[in-house]
């Protein structure tokens, strides 16, 4: 049986948690004193922060977490250059920005990154929910993403990427 803890700050013994997790599915830090002074650190402090992990007994077999997007942060400024003033304008600044979201490759296709997201998303605040992901519409993490309601707002930051929106479910759809 997987359970779910959320928390909204995080203490040293949490990061030391999270980074294998965060490593064995990303790979893309050294190191977590690299991953932590480049991301961690600045994330976690942020606005509406919430990290939910996924234990299975005692082990942590996956994670997600993000926070409130303002504008004067890297990624929401960024975003604003690549989606345009419209769609800029009507979904950037006060969103919930789902940053990074990650399950060991032991414990996928049990429905745990689904469940990961829905517990970080439940009672938010906001009524609108932001997220970047491959342009790959074949991916996983992609058809998770569509299946839970999320729609392409535009490109993303990257090559290869797309920006993703999803409205509360106490505000209208997207059309």
């Amino acid at each position: 049986m997987v359970r779910f803890l959320l928390t909204q700050e995080v203490a040293a013994h949490d990061t030391a948690e999270v980074w294998p997790v965060y490593e064995s599915v990303f790979g893309d830090y050294s190191d977590c004193d690299t991953w932590r002074q480049a991301v961690w650190d600045r994330h976690s402090v942020r606005d509406g922060f919430r990290l939910v992990r996924a234990y299975e007994g005692e082990a942590l077999i996956g994670f997600v977490y993000g926070y409130t997007g303002h504008r004067g942060q890297w990624w929401t400024d960024n975003a604003q250059k690549v989606l345009g003033p419209e769609v800029a304008g009507t979904w950037l600044g006060g969103h919930f920005e789902l940053v990074s979201i990650g399950v060991l490759a032991s414990a996928r296709r049990r429905a745990v990154g689904r469940s990961l997201m829905r517990v970080l998303l439940e009672d938010l605040p906001h009524d609108r929910w932001l997220l970047m992901t491959t342009a790959d519409a074949d991916d996983p993490a992609r058809r998770l993403y569509a299946s839970e309601g999320w729609h392409v707002l535009g490109p993303g930051i990257g090559d290869d990427t797309v920006i993703m929106g999803r409205r509360s479910a106490v505000t209208a759809p997207i059309e």
